[in-house]
């Protein structure tokens, strides 16, 4: 054969490997930091005061801060099922938390690790899981995480292991309690060893949620504090801290204008120290304090900077939007929405949607700035209007029957292709529950 016939061989030769560089080059890496019951006003972007938060804030200021942004569910767990699988929680029936055998995230659920694994993404997760623990096939290294450690659920719950590295359940983990400087170190390290090929990171802190538990050097910071509020503000202030470390990594690596970010909380909080901005409620109910949740998106040169929207987003549209950055699709059907025009600003506003929340025997549903909310066994439904009362405070069903009517049955109608719960928790199903729920809390945290 000639040399001049075998020329166009040589060159694909050279060629083929540049196209797959080329096509992983194109590809952003996707990053969540995702906080545990932050309240929504929490970060000083949202007007939060108790604690700096600067690396939040910076985040906020180079991308989106969506004012009106959701988590799925006003728990840990079922928000985290939102968040992973793009799906509702109710579609399986995980409307609480798991506490043992048969309450984990079913196998038949595709997470984002096994949804990007499959784009060609290393993956990881460091930090909380929470999505059970019963047995390995229900662990991060089953779920599609190249690489996985922190805590299987809270800190300092349960009877067996508290800790997770690969596919091994462990005792303990250098640095705890206080957790949120191992997850930022760690995760630098995940971001550097993949920094030549696309990768995701699921950065799941366990702050802000108890123990509230901080280095020294933070709590020596809000000494002038209350005892309450020390702890709590020095918890926040060394999330905000590990956010900030994992970001200057990126931009060592020079790999912030290729990366993908999000940055929002699993539900509303849950303590009487969380910023809530006048929102109602808090963690544990459908009321907006439990649901709404600080949600920030950044993608330096691609999204741009400083823009504040209203428009209602929840965190099941954060998989279906990182699939759209990848390249990628799925067959599985997912209810969130790509949000790449929105956050691109080639839009200002999504396709009119409704947003639903379910919380055991609590409701809600939001059309616009229309909601209407059961947040209690014995509360019958109340319709608000979030534009005109974000606090939740005038029932207008009784001058507005027919909405109040209107979206009980959209409500129902979901509903209806929903999975009934699996299991409840018992403790917020009613006033009494609640009385008794705030009672407890009150004495865990000695008040």
């Amino acid at each position: 054969m000639k040399f001049s016939a075998l020329l166009p061989l040589f060159l694909l030769s050279i060629l083929a490997p540049l196209s797959a560089t080329a096509a992983e080059a194109s590809r952003p890496n996707i990053l969540i930091f995702y906080l545990d019951d932050m309240g929504w006003a929490q970060p000083g972007a949202y007007g939060g005061k108790m604690a700096p938060t600067p690396h939040m804030d910076a985040l906020a200021a180079g991308g989106v801060r969506f004012t009106q942004g959701y988590s799925s569910g006003c728990v840990c767990s079922p928000g985290r099922v939102g968040l992973i699988t793009g799906r509702y929680q109710a579609r399986t029936g995980h409307d609480a938390n798991p506490t043992r055998a048969g309450r984990e995230l079913l196998l038949s659920e595709t997470t984002i690790a096994q949804h990007l694994k499959s784009a060609g993404y290393t993956t990881g997760i460091i930090g909380k899981w929470h999505l059970g623990d019963t047995s390995a096939e229900f662990m991060p290294a089953a779920r599609g995480f190249d690489y996985a450690m922190g805590t299987v659920g809270n800190l300092g719950e349960g009877k067996g292991p508290s800790f997770y590295r690969g596919k091994d359940l462990v005792q303990e983990m250098p640095g705890e309690p206080v957790t949120s400087p191992v997850y930022a170190r760690e995760s630098a390290a995940f971001i550097e060893s993949n920094r030549d090929r696309p990768w995701f990171l699921l950065m799941s802190f366990n702050a802000v949620h108890s123990p509230h538990v901080a280095s020294e050097k933070w709590l020596e910071k809000f000494k002038h504090l209350s005892k309450h509020d020390a702890p709590y503000a020095a918890l926040a202030a060394e999330a905000d801290e590990a956010v900030g470390t994992v970001m200057a990594r990126l931009r060592e690596l020079k790999l912030e204008e290729n990366t993908l970010i999000f940055l929002l909380s699993d539900n509303g909080g849950a303590y009487q120290n969380a910023e809530m901005g006048g929102l109602r409620g808090h963690k544990w109910f459908v009321w907006e304090g439990g649901i709404r949740v600080s949600w920030l998106a950044a993608w330096k040169g691609r999204i741009p900077a400083a823009r504040v929207s209203d428009e209602p987003v929840i965190q099941l549209d954060v998989l279906p939007t990182a699939l759209a950055a990848a390249g990628a699709s799925t067959s599985i059907p997912l209810d969130g929405v790509n949000l790449l025009p929105l956050l691109e600003g080639k839009t200002d506003h999504l396709a009119p949607r409704e947003l639903y929340f379910r919380f055991g025997v609590q409701q809600a549903v939001r059309q616009g700035d229309w909601k209407l909310v059961k947040a209690g066994k014995d509360m019958q439904p109340m319709l608000v209007n979030l534009r005109t009362d974000p606090g939740e405070q005038t029932d207008l069903t009784a001058t507005e029957p027919a909405k109040a009517q209107a979206l009980q049955k959209l409500f129902d109608q979901w509903n209806a292709t929903m999975q009934p719960p699996r299991w409840e928790d018992q403790r917020w199903n009613g006033e009494e529950k609640r009385k008794e729920g705030r009672k407890e809390k009150r004495k865990k945290q000695g008040k």
